[in-house]
């Protein structure tokens, strides 16, 4: 159980606040045998939820393809840093959703 704290301590410092049910997540994810959930998976989602937007709504904001963010959510592929970054930014200012919509 400490590896788990010691590691919801990184993805919250990661993201810049705190992520409610990581740590459950996080619990859940090591007694799986099979699939494990990736702490950028936990961000794409995180950001999501938080913007209270479908993936067709935040794809359309960041400018990539739906299909591309359903990928980086389920984790067949790991986000590009930039991606990572402009998620982290909207995490913290939720506000920047409404731009990225108007440009």
């Amino acid at each position: 159980m400490k590896d788990i704290e010691k590691i919801a301590k990184a993805i919250e410092a990661d993201a810049g606040q705190a992520l409610p049910q990581l740590r459950q997540a996080l619990s859940e994810a090591a007694q799986r045998k099979g699939r494990t959930t990736t702490p950028e998976q936990m961000l794409v989602r995180a950001a999501r939820v938080k913007l209270s937007l479908s993936q067709a709504e935040l794809a359309e904001r960041i400018g990539t393809p739906v299909a591309t963010l359903r990928d980086w959510e389920q984790g067949r592929f790991a986000p590009p840093g930039v991606a990572l970054r402009l998620l982290r930014l909207l995490l913290a200012h939720p506000g920047l959703v409404n731009e990225l919509a108007a440009a």
